[in-house]
């Protein structure tokens, strides 16, 4: 099965899986990755440049690694083939830092509201033990792609026994997560906003990508009217140009 998975798609699953294979085998012997490859906060000790990259391939247990892993299973391959490899890497390597920076902000933002109630030692040493960890950041930029390349596929979602479009379910990621983030849930500790970054900062890049493909049409347009001698009528299609929605 692993064999007839794109590249870029089969790379990421594995190196998640070995990523947490170790870091379940060096836990019994009292080693901790996550201390070292999870995102901390960027003023704490314990940040190192690293980690806005590496914390995407740690996991804090099986069902987590499972379900971040089923969904690019899922969805990875297709947006592989219709972009190419090197696309698909630049996307899921974006939304997956976009997710960081998302986070790094939420802490920020929390931190500060906490300085109105407990003293500042108290705060920054609760800044030192702020991480998170996961893939589902940039999974989730993946979902919100497969949702806005196909968004008429249907889908079919556990407990829900009628298919829904793919649109429908990404919106409803989205408003969900976004729920969760200000609910403050007691014992919750998913990073809802990172999600949320996740798709965000794909769909920036989505629409960047498609306003250099809109770009690219009018250019080409303009070269095949000046070819062919009618410089008013260029102009007058280069103004009504309307970009085809993707």
């Amino acid at each position: 099965m692993m064999n007839n998975l794109p590249v870029a798609t089969r790379n990421l699953l594995l190196a998640n899986i070995i990523v947490w294979l170790l870091d379940t085998l060096l836990q019994r012997y009292g080693v901790q990755l996550t201390a070292l490859l999870g995102l901390h906060y960027w003023t704490a000790d314990s940040f190192r440049l690293w980690q806005p990259v590496t914390y995407m391939f740690m996991h804090s247990g099986f069902r987590h690694l499972f379900f971040n892993m089923f969904a690019l299973l899922m969805f990875g391959p297709v947006l592989e083939r219709e972009w190419g490899v090197r696309k698909f890497l630049i996307y899921y390597a974006v939304c997956g830092l976009g997710a960081a920076l998302v986070q790094e902000c939420v802490w920020a933002i929390q931190l500060q509201s906490m300085l109105q109630t407990y003293v500042e030692v108290q705060v920054w040493h609760y800044a030192g033990q702020m991480v998170t960890i996961g893939a589902s950041g940039a999974v989730f930029g993946i979902l919100f792609a497969f949702g806005w390349l196909f968004p008429d596929v249907p889908m079919f979602i556990m407990f829900i026994p009628i298919p829904i479009k793919a649109r429908t379910m990404v919106i409803g990621y989205a408003v969900i997560e976004l729920l969760e983030g200000f609910s403050h849930i007691a014992g919750d500790n998913v990073a809802h906003f990172a999600h949320l970054g996740g798709m965000l900062f794909g769909w920036l890049l989505l629409l960047y990508w498609r306003k250099g493909k809109d770009m690219f049409r009018i250019s080409l347009r303009r070269k095949k009217k000046n070819r062919s001698g009618d410089d008013n009528d260029s102009k007058f299609s280069d103004y009504h140009y309307q970009p085809r929605v993707d």
